[in-house]
């Protein structure tokens, strides 16, 4: 009796509870960390020599609509069942069905080095996101995962892809558990994603990739009125294009779906289009992951249209149907924007570079935690309080839009409106929006009443 009492006090005791948590998911992360580091490196090589070949045989963008029905064509054939890419990893962390098909891996990767190597527009995250969720997912047959178990195995994947790619282990951490619903956290894949994300960071330096160093702020100004002010119009203006990159590209997606029945045949249109507005132009500089144009944004001066000429050919590109992510686009659509603003507002070129960087993706992806520890871990503590302004405001700003269309809303962004939760971005604009109405009542003069 007494040995009885005392188990079930003991059990009630949770640091005994939380033991057996990081007993059983320390060595899950690891593997998963490893897994998805492995699947970044082989992506970062391959994604730095389609880079360097296209760049030493231009010529071979003329053949970019050729790439993008090859890359079409193969996704047509064999890969129906993942060509929803991120937006199927969310759904199936929402929606449990089916395990991620291994097919995934290999097809990202070969449309994404496709893509880059004739000359498309696009960047590399999600990719990583989809390797790195699906080897992870690999693991639910032989762990047999349901529930919540499986669903921490795959937020797991995307934080260890995610901090591997960029060389971010905070910032993939929180991204697992941020971009699944907006205002919503699920903290019990928490330690597993820390896990896998270091670990997976760790894979990717020790296999021999090094990823981009970014010019720290050579001194962060001291936070004035008019700094702090600075910084919120410089977070809206970042949130707004946001907003708009991510509308774009999806009502490029829903053209090119509407009126090309044959799914090869949009990129291979897409591609034309793009090549064509290259050789009319006569630079690379708006395809490709563009990172030399992001450097650059940080020590000089830009051209104040380098934003929108890499916006319109990200969203042209993704929208046809080419592979790869938005999120280094985006770093270059937010620094070489922040780049421009420094001739209007208050603060440094640099800064605005970095907070730049990190904002407009915030405001996209609806992640302003994860991008403000990407923030601080790329461009250093002393731009924190900056970039945090720039990454918040920006994720107002944007609304409830975004790159993911299959992200959920968990809680509305403004206590002004309310929103039905667990509907998807794509879904919202069919939905309609219910204020809150705040009246004071005789009992509680400060409850809020919703409207439902």
């Amino acid at each position: 009796m007494l040995a009885s009492v005392f188990m079930k006090r003991l059990r009630q005791f949770e640091p005994f509870i939380a033991l057996p948590h990081l007993i059983k998911w320390l060595p899950i992360s690891f593997v998963v960390g490893i897994l998805a580091g492995t699947a970044s490196a082989a992506l970062l090589a391959s994604l730095e020599w389609a880079t360097n070949w296209r760049e030493s045989h231009r010529w071979i963008i003329a053949l970019l609509p050729l790439g993008g029905f090859v890359s079409g064509w193969i996704y047509h054939q064999f890969g129906r069942t993942v060509e929803a890419g991120n937006n199927l990893l969310l759904e199936e962390i929402h929606n449990p069905k089916n395990i991620i098909p291994f097919r995934m891996a290999p097809l990202v990767l070969l449309g994404t080095d496709l893509t880059h190597l004739f000359g498309g527009s696009a960047g590399r995250e999600g990719t990583a996101l989809q390797m790195g969720a699906t080897f992870s997912d690999q693991l639910t047959k032989i762990l047999h995962f349901q529930g919540a178990n499986r669903r921490i195995l795959l937020t797991a994947g995307i934080s260890g892809g995610f901090a591997s790619v960029f060389g971010t282990p905070l910032a993939g951490t929180v991204f697992g558990l941020e971009v699944l619903a907006i205002g919503k956290i699920n903290y019990d894949a928490l330690f597993p994603s820390l896990i896998a994300a270091i670990v997976g960071n760790q894979v990717t330096l020790l296999l021999g990739l090094h990823h981009t160093a970014y010019q720290h702020a050579p001194s962060t100004p001291t936070l004035t009125i008019w700094g702090l002010i600075s910084a919120i119009i410089a977070g809206a203006i970042f949130g707004i294009t946001a907003r708009f990159f991510a509308q774009l590209t999806h009502k490029i997606s829903h053209f090119f779906k509407a009126k090309i029945f044959y799914p090869p045949m949009r990129p291979l249109i897409g591609g034309a289009i793009i090549a064509a507005i290259v050789g009319l132009s006569g630079t690379t500089k708006y395809i490709g992951l563009g990172i030399p144009t992001i450097v650059d944004s940080f020590y000089t001066q830009l051209p104040p249209w380098d934003f929108a000429a890499k916006l319109g050919m990200t969203a042209l590109t993704l929208g046809a149907g080419f592979k790869g992510g938005e999120v280094t686009p985006l770093f270059f659509i937010g620094a070489t924007l922040g780049n421009a603003l420094s001739l209007l507002l208050a603060l440094p070129t640099p800064l605005l570079a970095g907070m730049g960087f990190v904002g407009v993706f915030a405001g996209a992806a609806n992640t302003p935690l994860a991008s403000t520890l990407m923030g601080i871990e790329l461009f250093g503590l002393e731009s924190g309080i900056f970039i945090a302004i720039g990454c918040v405001v920006s994720y107002l700003f944007s609304g409830h839009s975004g790159i993911y269309s299959a992200q959920r809303i968990g809680l509305s962004k403004y206590s002004a409106v309310y929103l039905e939760e667990g509907v998807t971005l794509a879904n919202y604009g069919r939905k309609k929006v219910e204020p809150k109405i705040d009246l004071p009542d005789d009992d509680d003069e400060g409850r809020s009443n919703y409207k439902e």
